[in-house]
């Protein structure tokens, strides 16, 4: 299998995402991707910064992916992401059904993200007829769920034309609001949010009533509460997912991933920590644990 570094998720100084990308040139990922998925107003790397990036991280012999906005709200955003599809030299990750248009008819190839509502045979067939090249499921979807999807375009003889991956590590990406939800619990409008998410650089935590902590929220996205987990779930990846990503954190990204690897290489079982679970993996409730 091959290991992947998605989008960051979050709000990091410039400096701090330029030290990360630097360690990413050198570990042992295969695939890293680039780009502003959540808000537009975080702007301490611009358009122009992340496709400088890309061409520097493309000498580090790893495929680099251009991720594109999973919530588009103005002509800006949307002039934004005609130029990435429009850039010539990287695949794209679309988050957005747009991104999959433009990315049709200027036949540039492209990764689903897991932001696109694709469940079915039905509808990946339509998506490789689009220029689909990559799947990465959708965060709900559990093994069965995949497998059954996957064993359908088998039988069609699709199952060769892309690669699957799945979020292994990481937060995950549940909802998106118009709606700023780290700046209303600072009692700022969105408007005048400061960019207050820069103030968290994992997000911001969201306890239940019963103190248990249920969602991360990260301005207009809300993420799991639990850090999802799948390092015990390796073997059963095998020969079903191409593709294992690692969610960037603000801590020990690079010990994830070679964690993985060495799981990977050499199977073992271990209790996951505290506030972390693999339940949709399993069919059962998100935040549960096998």
């Amino acid at each position: 299998m091959k290991y992947s570094l998605g989008a960051n998720q979050f709000y990091w100084p410039k400096a701090k995402v330029e030290e990360f990308y630097q360690q990413a040139a050198y570990s042992n990922a295969d695939i890293i991707y680039l780009g502003e998925t959540v808000c537009s107003k975080r702007r301490e790397l611009r358009q122009k910064d992340w496709l400088e990036l890309a061409k520097e991280l493309a000498n580090s012999n790893k495929q680099i992916v251009l991720s594109t906005m999973a919530l588009l709200e103005a002509p800006s955003e949307v002039s934004i992401l005609k130029k990435y599809c429009d850039n010539g030299d990287f695949i794209i990750e679309a988050n957005d059904v747009g991104a999959i248009e433009f990315c049709r008819q200027n036949r540039v190839e492209f990764v689903c993200g897991q932001a696109i509502n694709a469940y079915n045979a039905p509808a990946l067939k339509r998506l490789i007829n689009m220029g689909m090249q990559r799947w990465v499921t959708p965060v709900e979807l559990g093994r069965d769920w995949i497998k059954h999807t996957l064993d359908d375009l088998a039988n069609q003889g699709l199952r060769d034309k892309f690669e699957v991956e799945v979020q292994s590590y990481g937060y995950l990406p549940l909802a998106y609001s118009a709606r700023c939800f780290t700046a209303r619990s600072e009692n700022k409008s969105k408007d005048d949010c400061q960019l207050c998410c820069i103030n968290y650089p994992s997000g911001r935590i969201a306890d239940s009533q019963e103190d248990k902590q249920l969602f991360v929220l990260n301005g207009i996205q809300t993420m799991s509460g639990d850090c999802y987990n799948l390092s015990n779930d390796i073997t059963s990846m095998k020969d079903l997912i191409d593709i294992i990503r690692i969610s960037p954190q603000a801590e020990d990204t690079f010990t994830v991933l070679d964690d993985f690897i060495a799981k990977e290489q050499q199977p073992t079982f271990e209790k996951l920590p505290n506030n972390h679970s693999n339940g949709y993996w399993h069919q059962i409730a998100g935040m549960d644990t096998i």
